[in-house]
Protein backbone atom coordinates (compact mmCIF):
# COMPACT_ATOMS: atom_id res chain seq x y z
CA UNK A 1 0.00 0.00 0.00
CA UNK A 2 1.04 3.60 -0.48
CA UNK A 3 0.82 4.06 3.29
CA UNK A 4 3.42 1.31 3.72
CA UNK A 5 5.60 2.86 1.03
CA UNK A 6 5.39 6.22 2.77
CA UNK A 7 6.81 4.67 5.93
CA UNK A 8 9.57 2.90 4.01
CA UNK A 9 10.35 6.06 2.05
CA UNK A 10 10.76 8.01 5.29
CA UNK A 11 13.08 5.32 6.64
CA UNK A 12 15.24 5.54 3.51
CA UNK A 13 15.34 9.33 3.82
CA UNK A 14 16.54 9.10 7.40
CA UNK A 15 19.30 6.66 6.42
CA UNK A 16 20.49 8.88 3.57
CA UNK A 17 20.66 11.87 5.90
CA UNK A 18 22.35 9.90 8.68
CA UNK A 19 24.99 8.12 6.60
CA UNK A 20 25.30 10.13 3.38
CA UNK A 21 24.48 13.83 3.25
CA UNK A 22 23.59 15.11 6.71
CA UNK A 23 20.40 16.51 8.15
CA UNK A 24 17.90 18.57 6.18
CA UNK A 25 16.32 20.58 9.01
CA UNK A 26 12.58 21.23 9.22
CA UNK A 27 11.43 24.84 8.97
CA UNK A 28 8.17 26.13 10.44
CA UNK A 29 5.91 28.19 8.18
CA UNK A 30 6.23 31.26 10.39
CA UNK A 31 10.00 31.27 9.79
CA UNK A 32 9.48 31.94 6.07
CA UNK A 33 8.47 35.33 4.64
CA UNK A 34 8.06 35.67 0.87
CA UNK A 35 7.44 38.58 -1.48
CA UNK A 36 7.69 39.43 -5.16
CA UNK A 37 9.78 42.26 -6.61
CA UNK A 38 8.55 42.42 -10.19
CA UNK A 39 9.17 38.91 -11.54
CA UNK A 40 11.67 38.04 -8.80
CA UNK A 41 10.69 35.81 -5.91
CA UNK A 42 12.37 36.79 -2.63
CA UNK A 43 12.24 34.44 0.37
CA UNK A 44 13.60 35.31 3.82
CA UNK A 45 14.20 32.37 6.16
CA UNK A 46 14.84 33.20 9.81
CA UNK A 47 16.29 30.77 12.35
CA UNK A 48 16.98 32.27 15.75
CA UNK A 49 18.62 35.64 15.16
CA UNK A 50 19.90 34.81 11.66
CA UNK A 51 18.15 35.37 8.33
CA UNK A 52 19.05 33.88 4.95
CA UNK A 53 17.60 35.43 1.78
CA UNK A 54 16.91 33.57 -1.44
CA UNK A 55 16.17 35.34 -4.71
CA UNK A 56 15.12 33.89 -8.06
CA UNK A 57 13.66 35.52 -11.15
CA UNK A 58 10.72 33.76 -12.77
CA UNK A 59 10.69 33.64 -16.56
CA UNK A 60 7.09 33.39 -17.70
CA UNK A 61 6.09 31.63 -20.93
CA UNK A 62 4.64 33.41 -23.95
CA UNK A 63 1.93 30.81 -24.39
CA UNK A 64 -0.86 29.49 -22.19
CA UNK A 65 -2.55 31.15 -19.24
CA UNK A 66 -1.60 31.63 -15.60
CA UNK A 67 -1.16 29.90 -13.26
CA UNK A 68 1.74 28.21 -15.07
CA UNK A 69 3.63 25.01 -14.39
CA UNK A 70 7.22 25.69 -13.32
CA UNK A 71 10.58 24.10 -14.07
CA UNK A 72 13.33 25.02 -11.60
CA UNK A 73 16.94 24.61 -12.69
CA UNK A 74 19.54 23.72 -10.06
CA UNK A 75 22.03 26.52 -10.80
CA UNK A 76 20.90 26.40 -14.44
CA UNK A 77 18.65 24.55 -16.85
CA UNK A 78 20.96 22.56 -19.10
CA UNK A 79 18.04 21.27 -21.16
CA UNK A 80 17.80 23.22 -24.46
CA UNK A 81 15.75 26.38 -24.21
CA UNK A 82 13.78 25.39 -27.32
CA UNK A 83 12.08 22.64 -25.30
CA UNK A 84 10.35 25.35 -23.24
CA UNK A 85 9.78 28.12 -25.79
CA UNK A 86 6.43 26.78 -27.06
CA UNK A 87 5.20 25.24 -23.82
CA UNK A 88 3.17 26.93 -21.05
CA UNK A 89 5.92 26.25 -18.51
CA UNK A 90 7.60 29.03 -16.53
CA UNK A 91 11.26 28.62 -15.57
CA UNK A 92 13.46 29.82 -12.75
CA UNK A 93 16.87 29.03 -11.25
CA UNK A 94 17.73 27.97 -7.73
CA UNK A 95 21.11 29.62 -7.12
CA UNK A 96 22.79 27.17 -4.78
CA UNK A 97 25.48 29.65 -3.68
CA UNK A 98 22.82 31.54 -1.74
CA UNK A 99 22.79 28.55 0.64
CA UNK A 100 26.16 26.83 0.20
CA UNK A 101 28.63 28.35 -2.28
CA UNK A 102 30.73 25.25 -2.83
CA UNK A 103 31.70 24.77 -6.47
CA UNK A 104 34.26 22.33 -7.80
CA UNK A 105 36.04 25.22 -9.47
CA UNK A 106 36.76 28.74 -8.28
CA UNK A 107 36.66 30.30 -4.84
CA UNK A 108 34.30 29.00 -2.20
CA UNK A 109 33.88 28.82 1.55
CA UNK A 110 34.67 25.71 3.59
CA UNK A 111 32.44 23.69 5.90
CA UNK A 112 31.02 25.81 8.68
CA UNK A 113 31.40 29.05 6.70
CA UNK A 114 28.41 28.92 4.34
CA UNK A 115 25.25 30.99 4.69
CA UNK A 116 23.40 27.84 5.80
CA UNK A 117 25.90 27.46 8.65
CA UNK A 118 24.94 30.84 10.12
CA UNK A 119 21.46 29.42 10.68
CA UNK A 120 22.55 25.92 11.70
CA UNK A 121 26.10 25.99 13.15
CA UNK A 122 25.47 22.57 14.72
CA UNK A 123 25.17 21.09 11.20
CA UNK A 124 28.51 22.26 9.83
CA UNK A 125 29.49 18.63 9.09
CA UNK A 126 26.65 18.43 6.55
CA UNK A 127 27.28 17.71 2.91
CA UNK A 128 26.17 20.33 0.42
CA UNK A 129 23.34 18.20 -0.97
CA UNK A 130 21.30 18.27 2.24
CA UNK A 131 21.74 22.05 2.43
CA UNK A 132 20.86 22.61 -1.22
CA UNK A 133 17.77 20.43 -0.83
CA UNK A 134 16.83 22.59 2.17
CA UNK A 135 17.19 25.74 0.05
CA UNK A 136 15.06 24.37 -2.79
CA UNK A 137 12.29 23.60 -0.30
CA UNK A 138 12.37 27.16 1.00
CA UNK A 139 11.82 28.53 -2.52
CA UNK A 140 8.78 26.27 -2.85
CA UNK A 141 7.61 27.43 0.59
CA UNK A 142 7.72 30.98 -0.73
CA UNK A 143 5.73 30.12 -3.85
CA UNK A 144 3.07 28.40 -1.76
CA UNK A 145 2.91 31.19 0.78
CA UNK A 146 2.25 33.86 -1.85
CA UNK A 147 -0.12 31.74 -3.90
CA UNK A 148 -0.81 31.56 -7.62
CA UNK A 149 -2.60 34.92 -7.79
CA UNK A 150 0.64 36.67 -6.83
CA UNK A 151 3.25 34.39 -8.41
CA UNK A 152 1.25 33.11 -11.43
CA UNK A 153 2.67 29.65 -10.59
CA UNK A 154 0.73 26.42 -10.10
CA UNK A 155 2.57 24.74 -7.23
CA UNK A 156 0.92 21.40 -8.07
CA UNK A 157 3.05 21.27 -11.22
CA UNK A 158 6.67 21.95 -10.22
CA UNK A 159 9.61 20.25 -11.89
CA UNK A 160 13.32 20.31 -11.05
CA UNK A 161 16.24 19.65 -13.39
CA UNK A 162 20.02 19.91 -13.44
CA UNK A 163 23.10 18.35 -14.99
CA UNK A 164 26.26 16.75 -13.59
CA UNK A 165 26.74 17.84 -9.93
CA UNK A 166 23.49 19.81 -10.38
CA UNK A 167 21.82 16.63 -11.68
CA UNK A 168 22.61 15.06 -8.33
CA UNK A 169 21.26 18.20 -6.69
CA UNK A 170 17.99 17.96 -8.60
CA UNK A 171 17.61 14.33 -7.56
CA UNK A 172 18.22 15.02 -3.86
CA UNK A 173 15.90 18.05 -3.94
CA UNK A 174 13.07 15.99 -5.43
CA UNK A 175 13.66 12.97 -3.19
CA UNK A 176 13.31 15.14 -0.10
CA UNK A 177 10.39 17.33 -1.19
CA UNK A 178 7.15 15.65 -2.25
CA UNK A 179 5.83 18.91 -3.71
CA UNK A 180 8.10 18.38 -6.72
CA UNK A 181 6.05 16.57 -9.37
CA UNK A 182 8.85 15.83 -11.87
CA UNK A 183 12.62 15.54 -11.71
CA UNK A 184 14.86 15.28 -14.78
CA UNK A 185 18.35 14.38 -13.58
CA UNK A 186 20.79 14.84 -16.46
CA UNK A 187 24.12 12.96 -16.28
CA UNK A 188 24.15 12.95 -12.47
CA UNK A 189 27.09 10.54 -12.05
CA UNK A 190 28.27 8.86 -8.86
CA UNK A 191 26.46 9.89 -5.70
CA UNK A 192 23.39 10.68 -7.77
CA UNK A 193 21.58 7.77 -9.38
CA UNK A 194 24.60 5.47 -9.83
CA UNK A 195 24.85 2.54 -7.43
CA UNK A 196 27.80 2.88 -5.05
CA UNK A 197 28.16 -0.91 -4.87
CA UNK A 198 28.07 -1.46 -8.63
CA UNK A 199 30.57 1.34 -9.21
CA UNK A 200 32.92 -0.22 -6.66
CA UNK A 201 32.77 -3.52 -8.54
CA UNK A 202 33.48 -1.76 -11.84
CA UNK A 203 36.48 0.12 -10.42
CA UNK A 204 37.91 -3.22 -9.32
CA UNK A 205 37.77 -4.28 -12.98
CA UNK A 206 39.74 -1.19 -14.02
CA UNK A 207 37.04 1.39 -14.74
CA UNK A 208 37.68 5.03 -13.73
CA UNK A 209 34.35 5.91 -12.14
CA UNK A 210 33.09 8.33 -9.53
CA UNK A 211 32.67 5.80 -6.75
CA UNK A 212 32.27 6.25 -3.01
CA UNK A 213 36.05 6.62 -2.61
CA UNK A 214 36.55 9.20 -5.35
CA UNK A 215 33.57 11.53 -5.20
CA UNK A 216 33.80 15.11 -3.89
CA UNK A 217 33.32 15.12 -0.14
CA UNK A 218 32.21 18.72 0.09
CA UNK A 219 28.94 17.19 -1.16
CA UNK A 220 28.66 14.42 1.43
CA UNK A 221 29.41 13.68 5.06
CA UNK A 222 33.11 12.98 5.53
CA UNK A 223 32.03 10.05 7.71
CA UNK A 224 30.56 8.35 4.61
CA UNK A 225 34.05 7.87 3.20
CA UNK A 226 35.53 6.99 6.57
CA UNK A 227 32.96 4.28 7.23
CA UNK A 228 32.12 2.89 3.79
CA UNK A 229 35.14 3.20 1.50
CA UNK A 230 36.51 0.22 -0.37
CA UNK A 231 34.82 -3.08 0.34
CA UNK A 232 33.07 -1.44 3.30
CA UNK A 233 30.60 -0.01 0.76
CA UNK A 234 28.62 -3.24 1.24
CA UNK A 235 27.98 -2.22 4.84
CA UNK A 236 26.16 0.97 3.78
CA UNK A 237 22.52 0.21 4.66
CA UNK A 238 21.11 1.70 1.44
CA UNK A 239 22.22 2.37 -2.12
CA UNK A 240 21.33 5.00 -4.70
CA UNK A 241 18.46 3.05 -6.26
CA UNK A 242 16.63 3.83 -3.02
CA UNK A 243 17.34 7.55 -3.40
CA UNK A 244 15.75 7.32 -6.86
CA UNK A 245 12.81 5.33 -5.50
CA UNK A 246 12.07 8.08 -2.97
CA UNK A 247 10.64 10.07 -5.89
CA UNK A 248 7.85 7.49 -6.39
CA UNK A 249 4.92 7.93 -7.05
CA UNK A 250 6.01 11.16 -8.72
CA UNK A 251 7.80 11.28 -12.09
CA UNK A 252 11.53 10.65 -12.61
CA UNK A 253 13.60 10.75 -15.79
CA UNK A 254 17.31 9.88 -15.69
CA UNK A 255 19.51 10.91 -18.62
CA UNK A 256 22.97 9.44 -19.20
CA UNK A 257 25.97 9.89 -21.49
CA UNK A 258 28.18 6.77 -21.83
CA UNK A 259 30.96 8.72 -23.56
CA UNK A 260 32.10 9.92 -20.13
CA UNK A 261 33.19 6.88 -18.13
CA UNK A 262 33.43 8.92 -14.93
CA UNK A 263 29.62 9.33 -14.90
CA UNK A 264 29.23 5.60 -14.13
CA UNK A 265 26.24 5.12 -16.41
CA UNK A 266 26.31 1.29 -16.12
CA UNK A 267 25.84 1.81 -12.38
CA UNK A 268 23.05 4.33 -12.99
CA UNK A 269 21.22 1.86 -15.23
CA UNK A 270 21.68 -0.81 -12.56
CA UNK A 271 20.04 1.52 -10.01
CA UNK A 272 17.33 2.58 -12.43
CA UNK A 273 16.28 -1.01 -13.08
CA UNK A 274 16.06 -1.69 -9.34
CA UNK A 275 14.23 1.55 -8.50
CA UNK A 276 11.77 1.02 -11.33
CA UNK A 277 10.38 -2.01 -9.47
CA UNK A 278 8.67 0.35 -7.02
CA UNK A 279 6.78 2.20 -9.77
CA UNK A 280 5.96 -1.18 -11.34
CA UNK A 281 4.57 -2.50 -8.06
CA UNK A 282 2.08 0.36 -7.88
CA UNK A 283 1.12 0.06 -11.54
CA UNK A 284 2.59 3.40 -12.56
CA UNK A 285 5.76 2.23 -14.34
CA UNK A 286 5.39 4.88 -17.06
CA UNK A 287 6.19 7.59 -14.50
CA UNK A 288 9.85 6.56 -14.33
CA UNK A 289 12.31 6.06 -17.19
CA UNK A 290 15.96 6.37 -18.17
CA UNK A 291 17.75 7.11 -21.43
CA UNK A 292 21.50 6.68 -21.97
CA UNK A 293 22.74 8.09 -25.29
CA UNK A 294 26.29 8.94 -26.41
CA UNK A 295 27.79 11.01 -29.20
CA UNK A 296 27.49 14.43 -27.57
CA UNK A 297 29.23 16.68 -25.08
CA UNK A 298 28.71 16.65 -21.34
CA UNK A 299 25.39 18.32 -20.47
CA UNK A 300 24.58 18.81 -24.17
CA UNK A 301 21.27 17.03 -24.71
CA UNK A 302 21.26 15.32 -28.14
CA UNK A 303 18.20 15.60 -30.36
CA UNK A 304 17.64 11.85 -30.04
CA UNK A 305 16.70 12.44 -26.38
CA UNK A 306 14.34 15.33 -27.12
CA UNK A 307 11.24 13.08 -27.52
CA UNK A 308 11.49 11.42 -24.11
CA UNK A 309 12.17 14.75 -22.37
CA UNK A 310 9.26 16.39 -24.19
CA UNK A 311 7.03 13.47 -23.25
CA UNK A 312 7.79 13.89 -19.54
CA UNK A 313 7.33 17.67 -19.73
CA UNK A 314 3.97 17.33 -21.45
CA UNK A 315 2.65 14.54 -19.25
CA UNK A 316 3.74 15.77 -15.85
CA UNK A 317 4.05 19.56 -16.07
CA UNK A 318 1.36 20.61 -18.50
CA UNK A 319 -1.81 21.57 -16.61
Amino acid sequence: KFSDWTKRRNTIGQMIQNYGIGEKPVVASEQVKARMDGDTLIVDVTVGQETLTLKSQIRYPKTGQAPYALMIGTDMIALPRKLFDDRPIATMTFTSAQVNDYKQFGRHHDRGEHHFDRLYPQLKANGAYSEWAWGMSRLIDGLQQLGSTVTKIDTEHIGVTGCSYAGKMALYCAAFDERIALVIAQEPGGGGAASWRKSHELTLSGKNLEDIDKTDYHWFLESQKENFRGDSVYRLPYDQHELCAMVCPRALLLLGNPDYEWLADPSMEFSAQAAHRVWEFFGISDRMAWSIVGGHGHCQLPESQFPIVESFLDRFLKR
